[in-house]
């Protein structure tokens, strides 16, 4: 049980409207599905001005989709979501991932987050940053959905899209490494708690 989670299900895109001029910022994606209810609450997301981040099944949604991301939106893709985006192989985005993480960034308008070992952050001004923290033990489900989330709550704190990218990949990848390091059975709500206090801690630099 969750009771700090606060639900609303709707059945079509035109329920999905009243709820979205009160958001401030969208994470869509995780447990959307390929079908097309998720497609049609996605073309309603993007008539959203408001900040997003786009994972998951938004991402494969996108591959073959007729409407465009809000510009200056975060795109959170594993190589094989990259290589659907671009049409090509997940060998190719790995063979040359700043690339990679570039084309996605000129192509949608973006910031992208390459996610994998070294994952790149682009920004739409050319930034490049890469982080080389993290864990093997990372490579579990639900771990890119909590990134998804922590992109989704700086960007909510005000914080520019390539900085909200930024800081939450970092804080994503220390946390799992912390955790990681403690042995086996790593889950994705492990990181949520070792994510606080990470930003408690560098909550300072942050003013």
């Amino acid at each position: 049980r969750l009771p700090e989670v606060m639900t609303l299900g709707v059945l079509s895109a035109n329920q999905l409207m009243g709820v979205l001029a009160q958001a401030s910022v969208l994470v869509l994606g995780p447990g959307l599905g390929q079908a097309a209810w998720g497609r049609s609450l996605l073309s309603a997301a993007v008539q959203a001005k408001i900040p997003q981040v786009w994972d998951a099944d938004a991402l494969n949604q996108l591959s073959n989709a007729d409407f465009a991301v809000p510009q200056g939106a975060v795109l959170t893709p594993h190589p094989g979501e990259a290589a659907r985006l671009l049409g090509l192989s997940t060998e190719q985005v790995q063979a040359d991932r700043p690339a990679a993480a570039r084309a996605l960034v000129k192509k949608y308008s973006a910031v992208c987050v390459l996610k994998g070992a070294g994952t790149l952050i682009a920004g739409l001004d050319g930034e490049l940053a890469l982080c080389t923290q993290g864990h093997p033990a990372m490579a579990t489900a639900g771990l890119g959905d909590v990134l998804a989330g922590v992109v989704g709550a700086l960007l909510a704190q005000g914080m520019s899209a390539f900085e909200a990218a930024s800081l939450a990949v970092w804080l994503h990848a220390k946390a799992g490494e912390q955790q990681g390091q403690l042995g086996r059975g790593l889950a994705a709500s492990d990181l949520i708690p070792a994510i606080r206090q990470l930003l408690e801690e560098q909550a300072p630099c942050l003013n």
